[in-house]
This record gives C-alpha cells, sequence and structure tokens, in this order.
C-alpha cells in the first residue's frame, strides 16, 4: 500500500477517481435506457391493447345489435316497415360504422306478382331487381326469376344511399349463399366475405352479417325445423375499409402515434383481405450515423406486434399492431444525457481530485506544524470551560428546575398572620389563571373563592401553624370560576440558623381525575350513548317496582322493545347516523313515559320499559299502541327521513314472574315471537312462547353436533335442458335426519344456524360433499354435469371464502366449471361494491355464479348487469302461475328475454305441470327444475336415474 505522501499516490488516486466514474456514468446510462425502452413498450402495449380490444367490442356490439334487430320480429308477429325503422334509428346512430340494417323477406316464386302489387301501393314504381353479379350493378327485370325461393330486401334503413339494394332479389348472390345457409342451420348470425356490395358506390368492397327470423311461436330445436319455418333475414351491411376507422372514432380512440395497425377479414394475415391500416407510417432509420459502428442492441430498441384472432359472427378475423424499429437518439435522449453528462463529470472530478491533492499536500506541512500549539491551547480552554460551565449550571438548576416544573410551585412568607405569596411559577398562572402580578402579596385564600366550606383548609392551616409539612385535597376555584381540584403539599424552608422563614408549596391538577372518576360512576349506572339507565340499575329499578306491586296489590309490566330494520341505517349511513337514531328513540321514550316509569338500554337497539301501576292510573293494552305509533313517526337523519317500527314483547307480574330475571327473560321470548309473527306488532307472554323457544334452544343445541354425528345428507334435485330433455345438473339441498325428531324441514334449523354462525361451517360441508358426489359420478362414467350449492350471507361475506373454494375444488379433484354457486338477490343488493368484487374473484376461479330467487327481490337492471353472473333462476311464484296469470306470463317472459340478451342462461324452478313446460319452451327457457320432473331425491337414487337415462 502506498502512504499518502508518496510520489504515486496522487496520480493512482487520479485515475482511481476517472475509472469509478467512467463505470458509475456506464451503469447509470445502461440503466436509465433500460427504463426508457420499458417505458416505451409498456406504452405501446397499454395503446395497442385498448385499440385492439375496441375493434373486437366494436364487432362483438355490431353483431349484438343485430341481434336486437332480430329480436324485434321474435316479439312482434309481422312488425310493419315504420315500426322497423323507428326501432332500428337509435341503433344506426350509436354504430355509425354499420351501413344499413335490413330484413330479407323468403317469397314463392309464385308469390311475386302479389308482392310486387302489394308494394306499389306505398310506392308506385316499385319491382323485384336481380343483381348481375359479374359487374355488381343491378337491373330491373320482369322476367320470371328462376330460384327456387326469391330473397327479397323488403325493409332496410337507411333509406337514403341504399336505394339500389331496396327491392333486390339476393337468393342467387354467391357471397351470401354459404352464411345464409349456416345462419338458418344454426339459428345464429353469420358473416360473409368481402364482396362488391351493390350499393356501395364504385364496386367498394363490403361484408354483410345476417341472422334467420323465424315464424312466430315456431318449434326449432332441430336443423329440419329451421328448413322450415325460416321466413326471412335480417342483416348488416358494412363498407369494409370504413367499419374499423368508425369504430375507433365512435369509441373516442384516436390512431396510435407510430403504431401501424392491421385488420384482416381472415384468420391469418391476408393483404387480400386487408380491411384497415392506420395512416401512421413507420419511422424509417437514418441511412448513416455515428452510432452504426456500435452493437444494435445498445442503440437500437427491438420491434413489436401483438396480434390476436377474433369471431365475428362466426368468422375468424385476424388484427395486428405493430411499432417501428427506432434509434436510440429518437426514444432514449435521457441515457445519451446521463452518458454525456457523467463523462464530464468524471473528467471534473478527476481533475479536482489531482489538482486538490497538490494543494492539499503544501497545506498540510503547514498546518502540522501549528497543530500542535492550537491542542495544547486548546486542552487548556476546555478544562477551564468545563468547570465554568458546571458553576453555572449548578446556580441556575434549582431555578430551571421550578420554572420548569409541571406542577405549580409556591414560595410564601412564613410571617403571619398574612403568610404572604412571594414566587409563583409559569405553572401556578397556567393551571390558575392568575398572573404573577396578581396574586405577589396576597396568601392562598385567594384560590378559595366564596366557598367557606373549603375541603382541605384545616389540614393545611394546622401545617403552616405548626411549620410543619402537610398534605391536603385541596378544592379551589380558578380566576374564571371554574372548579380545580388540586393534591397540595407544604413544606417549610429554613436559613442557616434554622429558623422557617418561608413555605414551599406544591398544587398538582387534579381536575381530569375528578371528573374521570364522576363520569365511571355515571357510566357504571348509565348508558354512555342515550344517557339511559344501564341493565345494573334496571334489575335494581324493577325489584323496586315488584316490592311495590306486592305491598298494593298491583301489576308490573315489563315491555321489552326491539327496533325493526335498525340494522339497515347502519348499513346505508353509517354508525353515526345510527347513534343519532337511537338518541332520538330514547327522547321518544322519555317523553312517552311518566316520570315514575324505568327506561334501559339493554345494548343495539334494545330498550326495556318498567311501567308500574298506580292507583289513579290503570294500565291498558292501548297503552302498548300508542308507544309504536310514537316511534312511527318520521325521524329525519341526515337529510334523510326514517319510518321505523318496533316488536314489543310484554311481561306482567305477578302472572308472568316473580323475580327481575324470569320478568325480563319472558317479555325477551315474547319480544322474539313478535318478530316472527312479522314484526311491527306486540305480543304478550304466554306459557307457549316458552316452549317454542325451549324448543329453539334444543335445536340450536342439537345442531352444534349435528356434524359430528353425521346427521346431515344431501339431497339432489335435477336440472333438465328444455330442448334436449336431457339432465345436466342438479341442485344440492341438505336434510337434517334427527336422531329422536326425525327429519326436520330446514326452515327450522337454517335460520338458527345462520344466527349462532354455524351456518359456515354446515355450508362447507355441503360444499365439499356435493363436490365429491358430483367428481364420483364423473369417475363413474354417469356424465359431467353442473352441481350447484346456496351460499348463505355470512358464508358470502367470509374473507376465506375464495380460498376455501379453491382448496375445497382441490380436494375433490373437481374441474371449477362443474361447480356453481348460487345467491340471492337479496345477498348481493345488501352491498353492491362489496359484492361486485367478491363475484369477480369468484368467477376468476372458474366456477359458475347465479342469482336465485330472480324477481323477488330488488335487483336494479344497472346492478345486474355489473354483476359477472351466467345464470338467472326464476323464482318459482312466478312460475306457478303463469298458465292462468297473464302478468306472472309476462314476468316470466320478460326475465328469460332480459336475461338472453344480457347473454345469461335462464333456469325455471317449481315446474310441476305439462302446460307450464310447453309455455317455458315457446319462450326459449333454457332450463327447469321441479318435481314435473322429480324432486329432490338422496344420491343413490339420483344415481339410478343417471344409469336409466331419465329424460324429460
Amino acid at each position: 500500500m502506498f502512504r499518502r505522501d508518496h510520489p504515486l499516490f496522487l496520480p493512482l488516486v487520479t485515475f482511481a477517481t476517472l475509472l469509478s466514474g467512467f463505470l458509475i456514468t456506464m451503469s447509470m446510462f445502461l440503466g436509465v435506457r433500460h427504463l426508457e425502452h420499458q417505458k416505451m413498450r409498456s406504452d405501446f402495449h397499454q395503446s395497442a391493447d385498448i385499440h385492439l380490444r375496441t375493434v373486437v367490442k366494436g364487432f362483438e356490439d355490431m353483431v349484438h345489435d343485430l341481434r336486437t334487430v332480430t329480436q324485434l320480429f321474435i316479439a312482434v308477429d309481422k312488425p310493419t316497415r315504420d315500426q322497423f325503422r323507428v326501432f332500428v334509428q337509435p341503433l344506426l346512430q350509436r354504430s355509425p360504422y354499420i351501413y344499413a340494417l335490413s330484413y330479407q323477406r323468403i317469397l314463392a316464386p309464385s308469390e311475386r306478382t302479389a308482392f310486387e302489387a302489394q308494394m306499389r301501393k306505398r310506392y308506385p314504381d316499385f319491382k323485384i331487381k336481380e343483381l348481375d353479379w359479374a359487374d355488381a350493378s343491378a337491373i330491373e327485370t320482369e322476367e320470371p326469376i328462376t330460384s327456387k325461393q326469391l330473397r327479397i330486401v323488403d325493409y332496410i334503413e337507411p333509406m337514403q344511399g341504399n336505394e339500389l339494394a331496396f327491392g333486390l332479389d339476393v337468393s342467387n348472390s354467391p357471397a351470401l349463399q354459404g352464411p345464409t345457409e349456416r345462419a338458418r342451420d344454426t339459428g345464429l348470425p353469420s358473416a360473409s366475405n368481402l364482396f362488391n356490395v351493390a350499393q356501395l358506390r364504385n364496386n367498394r368492397l363490403g361484408f354483410v352479417i345476417v341472422m334467420p327470423v323465424y315464424r312466430h311461436g315456431a318449434v326449432i330445436n332441430t336443423v329440419e325445423d329451421r328448413h322450415r319455418e325460416v321466413v326471412g333475414y335480417t342483416s348488416a351491411v358494412l363498407r369494409a375499409d370504413q367499419v374499423v376507422e368508425k369504430i375507433l372514432e365512435n369509441e373516442g380512440n384516436q390512431p396510435l402515434a407510430n403504431v401501424i395497425l392491421h385488420v384482416y377479414a381472415s384468420a391469418t394475415p391476408d393483404e387480400n383481405a386487408l380491411v384497415y391500416r392506420s395512416a401512421i407510417k413507420p419511422v424509417k432509420m437514418v441511412e448513416t450515423s455515428v452510432f452504426d459502428h456500435l452493437p444494435k442492441w445498445l442503440f437500437q430498441d427491438t420491434p413489436e406486434t401483438i396480434s390476436r384472432t377474433f369471431d365475428v359472427a362466426g368468422k375468424e378475423w385476424y388484427v395486428v399492431a405493430a411499432i417501428p424499429v427506432g434509434r436510440i437518439t429518437k426514444n432514449h435522449e435521457g441515457s445519451l444525457l446521463v452518458l454525456l453528462l457523467g463523462t464530464l463529470l468524471s473528467l471534473f472530478g478527476a481533475t479536482y481530485v489531482y489538482v486538490t491533492g497538490r494543494r492539499s499536500r503544501q497545506i498540510q506541512q503547514l498546518v502540522g506544524v501549528q497543530s500542535q500549539q492550537v491542542r495544547i491551547a486548546t486542552e487548556l480552554m476546555k478544562e477551564d470551560s468545563v468547570a465554568r460551565k458546571r458553576a453555572e449550571q449548578a446556580l441556575q438548576l434549582r431555578e430551571r428546575a421550578i420554572e420548569s416544573s409541571a406542577h405549580a410551585i409556591i414560595i410564601s412568607s412564613a410571617a403571619a398572620p398574612d403568610y404572604a405569596i412571594e414566587y409563583v411559577n409559569p405553572a401556578f398562572e397556567r393551571i390558575t389563571g392568575y398572573s404573577a402580578e396578581q396574586v405577589i402579596g396576597h396568601n392562598l385564600e385567594i384560590l378559595q373563592g366564596a366557598d367557606i366550606e373549603q375541603i382541605g383548609k384545616e389540614e393545611i392551616y394546622s401545617a403552616i401553624k405548626e411549620k410543619r409539612t402537610g398534605n391536603a385535597i385541596f378544592r379551589s376555584y380558578r380566576k374564571d370560576g371554574g372548579l380545580l381540584w388540586t393534591d397540595m403539599y407544604i413544606a417549610p424552608v429554613k436559613d442557616d440558623f434554622d429558623k422557617v422563614t418561608h413555605f414551599v408549596t406544591a398544587l398538582y391538577d387534579i381536575t381530569e381525575m375528578k371528573r374521570y372518576e364522576s363520569e365511571l360512576e355515571h357510566q357504571a349506572r348509565h348508558d354512555t350513548l342515550t344517557g339511559l339507565v344501564n341493565r345494573n340499575v334496571l334489575r335494581d329499578r324493577l325489584s323496586q317496582s315488584i316490592v311495590y306491586g306486592a305491598r298494593y296489590n298491583h301489576q308490573v309490566w315489563v315491555l321489552f322493545l326491539d327496533l325493526d330494520r335498525f340494522k339497515f341505517v347502519n348499513d346505508t349511513l353509517g354508525h353515526n347516523a345510527g347513534d343519532q337514531l337511537l338518541n332520538k328513540v330514547a327522547a321518544l321514550l322519555k317523553a312517552f313515559t311518566r316520570e315514575f316509569d324505568t327506561i334501559a338500554r339493554l345494548g343495539g337497539d334494545e330498550f326495556v320499559l318498567i311501567l308500574p301501576e298506580r292507583p289513579e292510573e290503570t294500565l291498558a293494552v292501548n297503552l302498548i299502541q300508542r308507544l309504536m305509533d310514537a316511534i312511527a313517526k318520521p325521524l329525519q337523519i341526515e337529510g334523510h327521513d326514517f319510518f321505523l317500527t318496533c316488536s314489543v314483547g310484554v311481561a306482567v307480574y305477578p302472572n308472568d314472574g316473580q323475580d327481575p330475571e324470569t320478568l325480563l327473560k319472558n317479555a325477551d321470548i315474547a319480544m322474539y315471537r313478535a318478530k316472527e309473527m312479522g314484526s311491527n306488532n306486540y305480543q304478550f307472554y304466554t306459557a307457549a312462547m316458552n316452549e317454542r323457544a325451549l324448543e329453539r334452544l334444543r335445536i340450536e343445541g342439537d345442531l352444534r353436533t349435528a356434524l359430528e354425528r353425521k346427521e346431515f345428507v344431501l339431497h339432489y334435485q335435477p336440472q333438465v335442458d328444455v330442448r334436449t330433455g336431457r339432465i345436466i345438473g342438479m341442485e344440492a339441498l341438505i336434510r337434517w335426519i334427527h336422531p329422536k325428531f326425525g327429519a326436520i324441514s330446514p326452515i327450522r334449523f337454517i335460520e338458527v344456524a345462520e344466527e349462532t354462525g354455524m351456518i359456515v361451517q354446515i355450508g362447507a360441508w355441503v360444499l365439499r360433499t356435493a363436490c365429491e358426489f358430483n367428481k364420483d359420478l364423473q369417475r363413474k362414467g354417469l356424465g359431467y354435469l353442473r352441481v350447484a350449492v346456496n351460499l348463505s350471507v355470512r358464508q358470502f361475506y367470509q374473507k376465506d371464502l375464495v380460498q376455501s373454494i379453491i382448496k375445497t375444488l382441490h380436494d375433490t379433484e373437481l374441474t371449477p366449471h362443474y361447480l356453481e354457486v348460487e345467491l340471492t338477490e337479496s345477498l348481493v343488493m345488501s352491498d353492491v361494491e362489496l359484492a361486485v368484487g367478491i363475484l369477480k374473484h369468484l368467477k376468476s376461479v372458474g366456477v359458475q355464479l347465479s342469482i336465485d330467487d330472480f324477481g323477488t327481490g330488488y335487483s336494479s337492471l344497472a346492478y345486474l348487469k355489473r354483476f359477472p353472473i351466467d345464470a338467472l333462476k326464476i323464482d318459482q311464484s312466478f312460475v306457478r302461475d303463469i298458465t292462468n296469470d297473464q302478468d306472472d306470463a309476462a314476468i316470466v317472459a320478460s326475465i328469460i328475454s332480459l336475461a338472453h340478451n344480457l347473454r345469461l342462461q335462464v333456469i325455471a324452478e317449481g315446474v310441476e305441470t305439462n302446460e307450464q313446460i310447453a309455455f317455458l319452451r315457446r319462450q326459449h327457457c333454457d332450463e327447469i327444475q321441479g318435481f314435473y320432473f322429480s324432486p329432490p331425491v338422496s344420491s343413490e337414487a339420483f344415481e339410478a336415474m343417471l344409469r336409466e337415462g331419465k329424460m324429460l
């Protein structure tokens, strides 16, 4: 190692500085260049992906619009030309890339003359046209058309610009022949290849999407049925060189900078099928530059492309987005700037090190001589400074301690009779509100105010007279009259001759502690929110009322009151609004009751009233109704009007109990009975209620061990495809076989399980058992069915719901697609934002989702479209009367149409008759479930049903 004074030390340090600077500069250059490249790629992928998805979505919307037009002919038998025009105008305005929407009517050759005569009533010059497909020009003819069937363009919108296509027979079009046959055979939209469309000028290329229209009310279960029942086709005409551009304009997207977008009407990038190319040209490389002799990976970005195929009405299209190659000088100015500045700084740093090193070596020699002298002088000065500081600290310590004390310090004279105050610290001024000038010269009596009976006064006076220490809790007052509790310590101060000349007094402010003690005492007896008495005081007051009633032979009524739907307030407006509501209810109860009545809040939204009977006033039933009417008045919370109702249970002394515990328990039982009766009513306690409560208690107790004893079983109800009649799924339904009471209805124990939280363990067992059974059916070769499992509210909002479902599917080896999770309308609508997040998480697992009992809740269509669900289950209350109630039939038909427009499956529950099956078939319902096919059966019976191949 070289010493600092070695001749080679400075050149080596200079070279090391230069080398380090170059290395750091190169590292920063490469890092910044990498970040710039990554940002460019990220921006390209993000922007390109948005445009790709916009193109795909535009074509999907276009096909959906054609489906919507076809729905007009399904919903309305033979719609008029005006109905067609009014119906499609909003679609054309929303989708400007659609050149024309039309309806092609199928005619037999024998119907041609009558059809032309009918059309001339509205269009006097109307004639059926045929097209010379060789030169794409339409010609009118009166010669009979030789095709087996005519397919005439009857309705077309907009008419302007499409006059050439109006009345055109397209039955012999080679380009439309294949798509038309596919659409007719499948019942689905079908797109053509690119061809010269008649109404597009200058032989413009376009393509057509067609969809069949079948005879109204026809049954089309087979291909033969579709051949026979087709009456026409709806079609959408699109101009190939404009459709993509208009889709992008309609979505508000502009062409990408320095990105090329190609769209092909084929599954591969065929230049003959190119329908769109963005106007931006690739960025060309500079012919020659200083970077041409350097590695290309360092100064040149690699090309990037994104491509995908997508389906347009049964035909695959290809779309690709590409970014051109560019030099670093175009997109990487930052990294070049880092390289340039780093190099300059490295050179500057090396120069600076060399120059300062030479100067430092010269100065160091001079400093070395004087350093020793300065060191000696410094040591001497340091010793003197330390001694002086210690003396000053010793003199100032006491003064600072007193001035900084958080407690009041008072120094007063020991001379009687005044004992005048000579000094107070800042804490005294802060605590009492008196300034030093206001108290110096007075004694401590200034703090007692007008309070003559002063607590602690005698002890302090005795300590002063006896010149000893003293301590007392002193009740005093601040300058503003505010109460001040202090813990006072007084001690004598003696001089050098052992004579007491002064007293030093310390005051500790304990006002907050005293107030806290008072609050604790109040809280021990009262509800902190409403100020009503709590459970402890309630029992004491009830005991007193019972003693009074026993002495004077009077009744005592105990009312147990619970607010209905209080949870709704907390869930919608928050707990602060709920607290305001409870305070207003407490005020109403205070206004309603008498002075000697007792009102208590037991917690939550539960209140108890003790109403003792008096000689001058007899209790009557209408008193309870008046109480409920008082609560039912509208209450305004945070600008919202709430109409509350309540459920009241009443127990009466001495008939319903002789002690507080019994009366409160029986009133509580009566209140729950009122809840069961539909809320917003009152019930007096009866012995039968106690038996019912005991039965519920027994069910709750047995329910806790039912899983361990394996008393639960699952039954399965088949779900049948209406078109094929085959079993395609099943719903798992739990049954409890009690060893003593036999089969217990789920209605009796599901609610108890929900309230106690046991529904989570039971639901997990149902899920696992259903998945195991379904996987067992697959292993036995009995088909790949979908099993539906209901989720309760508690299960749905469990934090580990998705993880538990994933684990169950993994453990049972069941593919997620064969599990369907059923949720009720009210469950998902209770907290829409949270529900949407959970549903999306479940959907990402791969399971299917359905809304059960649809139509009975309060779903909003705005929310429904946000839920990533697969199916709607029509509640059996609507299905039951669809054959004899027009309203129910209309509701069911609307739900089916709504679901299909949202691309959802429809399952009808509770199907019990052949007439119901026929109606559902006419409305194109997808699946049915009900006693008509099979009630819920055991796993063995369900397996036997599959082996027999039972069908609808």
